[in-house]
This record gives structure tokens, C-alpha cells and sequence, in this order.
């Protein structure tokens, strides 16, 4: 499998934090080189390992958008 080459270009913010470090976070990554795109995942301190995630380009991140804005989050039924 050949090497993946990312570099993240701007944090834009932590979701959450694991009890080994690790930390959700939303980033803009730059992969193999590729326009950046916003990036949801897993990482580990120093972002030396990553883990599964979901990228979304900028389509994708204003229909997101829209659809939080429009939940309700008493009505999920979640803490």
C-alpha cells in the first residue's frame, strides 16, 4: 500500500479527547498533495497516527451545516 501524504493546514477545532490522547478533531488536510478539504477524525498526539474519518469538501460542509442548524436536539432524545 503506498504511503498516504496529508498535512493539515489549519485546525479548526477539537470535538473531544480519548483517555489516551487521542482527539477528535476538525480539521483542513491537504491529501496526497490534493485540494484541502475538511476532515473529521481521530488523532494522536503530534498527529503521528490517524485514525478512520470523513472528509467533505465544500458542498458537502454547507449542506452539513444546514442540516445541524436545523436539529433539534431536544427532539434526538440524547445526551
Amino acid at each position: 500500500m503506498a504511503d498516504i501524504k496529508f498535512e493539515v493546514i489549519k485546525s479548526l477545532g477539537v470535538l473531544s479527547e480519548g483517555s489516551k490522547g487521542w482527539q477528535k478533531e476538525i480539521n483542513l488536510v491537504s491529501w496526497n498533495e490534493r485540494k484541502p478539504k475538511v476532515d473529521i477524525r481521530d488523532w494522536a498526539p503530534e498527529h503521528e497516527k490517524m485514525g478512520k474519518g470523513i472528509t467533505l469538501n465544500i458542498e458537502e460542509l454547507k449542506k452539513l451545516k444546514e442540516l445541524l442548524d436545523g436539529i433539534d436536539l431536544e427532539d434526538l432524545g440524547i445526551e
